[in-house]
């Protein structure tokens, strides 16, 4: 019989969760008692959980091994009766959603920092999904914070290390530890979804070639069991496949900056047909065609249209869902379809309301994250195997022409986002404040364009969202400036940084005109980053001449 601890503590005054839950430096999640704080605080701010099933897992990087035991412990101390965990701690975070919702467990505690470096000098991350496999929503993030400003114990059991490495069961006092395949339930998930013989055909032919970037994270054993074992693609489709602590020294954000080795694949003169690739925690994802991006705000708009061809989604859609920075590709293809797009705050909570409502199917943000109704999470595999399947169901046609395409039918909206990354947090909030105040007199004002034309602004707003299911209301949630000729910047800071922070900033505007859709992006939005600039002072306020990333 383990024995039950009671152990002394008292609070840490930085443990408020963010976005996507608390974020913070190895270093910080290391010291004595701080991970047992939050855990104990996510667990006293719950009911109703005595005897249930609590899941828990990761996406490997580094401190997850150390944390998931401690968090067994904990879960087994407080009265859970069954912990289901992924073999070697490993399982992803679509993936915990897909078990949890097919296991009918309580919830799940996901240690990620999704898209943030890892290894010892990186980031560490965890959160606590609900019982329909989402992200908590703010009602409880909030009393998981306040709980952890006055507590003043933790439970815990006195047990030896579970082995992780090996499927199978554990008692650990009254509770039953199973480490269970992290990725089989998953697939079959998905398998159900999509046309895996046609896609078959087409990674199998040999005229088309996919190349799926891991990053040396989360996804590397999802990819090869879907790709490779189930859709018979050749093994050297799939690289980076072995999740590392550190991510191989590697950025785990499925972008052209950090995912550079594959875009210097798909720039190549030999560059396969098709190339993608996942985050940390494989809830992102990045498509590229042969010397082609696409953006996120485009990939979210050509799966809506052309979800038809896709066997999971071909009775139609119940609506589509994008957060608020995301570009309005989305809207234009609701409008056509018929059905309503929800434009919420950033966070998948807000999307998993909708979800579960059935005011949507498929949701996606700018942030590189994809989803559906399949689960409650975004999900990077799920959203390439789409992009496969229309690929498949489209012969002959390249992912550049499905993309020229969407637009000619829809229009182009070209957008990028401009991340100023790391910078004084105080003169990030100076700057939104500042932006705040000037709400009330921006409408009506004239910015110059360039060869003599103009934009005027003629609405501006700090985004706030009521939703539609509970009626919760969510302010502050980013500057809207819309002009004239229809064009858009958004102004908001992250959460889900861990150093300073990162202002970023969107940039958007509309082209019908399907002779001038093929101009550069940067190119095509360099006035409209002037404006920002003069509008916000953000090269004075930043101390930077240019963004860290631009996406």
């Amino acid at each position: 019989m383990s024995e039950l601890l009671t152990l002394p503590t008292r609070p840490f005054a930085d443990q408020r969760p963010g976005t996507s839950g608390l974020r913070k430096k190895v270093a910080v999640f290391r010291q004595p008692r701080y991970l047992e704080n939050f855990v104990q605080s996510i667990f006293d701010s719950l009911t109703g959980f005595a005897g249930g099933t609590l899941v828990v897992g990761g996406d490997g990087r580094f401190h997850n091994d150390v944390a998931i035991q401690t968090i067994v412990r904990m879960a087994a101390a407080n009265g859970f009766g069954r912990v289901l965990v992924g073999r070697a701690g490993i399982l992803s975070t679509p993936a915990a959603s897909c078990v949890v919702r097919a296991r009918a467990a309580f919830g799940a505690v996901i240690l990620s920092a999704s898209h943030n470096p890892g290894g010892p000098d990186g980031d560490f991350g965890i959160k606590f999904n609900t019982a329909n496999g989402g992200p908590a929503p703010e009602k409880i993030t909030e009393a998981i914070w306040r709980r952890s400003e006055r507590i003043e114990r933790y439970l815990t059991i006195a047990h030896a290390d579970i082995d992780l490495a090996t499927i199978g069961i554990t008692a650990l006092g009254e509770t039953t530890v199973e480490v269970f395949d992290p990725v089989a339930e998953y697939a079959d998930l998905l398998a159900g979804l999509f046309d895996f013989p046609a896609m078959a055909r087409l990674v199998q032919g040999g005229a088309f070639r996919m190349r799926f970037d891991a990053m040396h994270a989360v996804t590397g054993p999802y990819a090869e069991e879907i790709f490779v074992r189930r859709l018979g693609a050749p093994p050297k489709s799939v690289v980076a496949a072995t999740p590392l602590a550190d991510f191989g020294g590697g950025h785990p954000d499925p972008n052209p900056i950090y995912a550079s080795e594959l875009m210097a694949a798909m720039f190549a003169a030999d560059a396969p047909d098709f190339g993608a690739a996942s985050d940390g925690d494989g809830d992102r994802n990045m498509i590229v065609g042969r010397r082609f991006v696409v953006t996120p705000s485009d990939s979210l708009a050509v799966l809506a249209a052309n979800a038809h061809l896709v066997p999971g989604y071909a009775k139609g859609l119940k609506g589509i869902a994008r957060s608020m920075p995301t570009s309005r590709a989305a809207d234009r293809v609701a409008a056509a379809l018929g059905v309503a797009c929800h434009e919420t705050p950033t966070g998948w909570k807000f999307f998993a309301n909708l979800l579960d409502a059935g005011l949507a199917t498929i949701c996606g943000e700018e942030s590189a994250g994809t989803g559906s109704d399949h689960v409650r999470e975004k999900d990077g595999v799920w959203a390439v195997l789409f992009w496969l399947n229309v690929l498949a169901a489209r012969p002959g046609e390249s992912v550049e022409a499905i993309v020229r395409d969407h637009w000619r039918r829809f229009g182009r909206d070209i957008y990028s986002r401009h991340d100023y990354e790391g910078i004084d947090a105080a003169a990030a909030n100076a700057l939104i404040a500042d932006l705040r105040a000037q709400l009330a007199t921006l409408p009506g004002r004239s910015f110059a364009r360039g060869e003599g034309s103009s934009a005027t602004v003629v609405g501006a707003d700090d985004f706030a969202y009521t939703d539609p299911v509970d009626g919760s209301v969510t302010t502050q949630q980013g500057i809207r400036i819309v002009f004239d000729d229809d064009a858009r910047i958004v102004f908001r800071l992250s959460g889900t940084g861990t150093e300073g922070a990162t202002l970023r900033i969107y940039l958007e505007r509309f082209e019908p005109d399907p002779a001038k859709q093929g101009v550069e992006t940067q190119a095509a939005l360099a006035s409209l980053v002037a404006i920002a600039d003069r509008i916000a002072g953000v090269r004075e306020r930043t101390g930077r001449s240019a963004p860290s990333v631009m996406t």
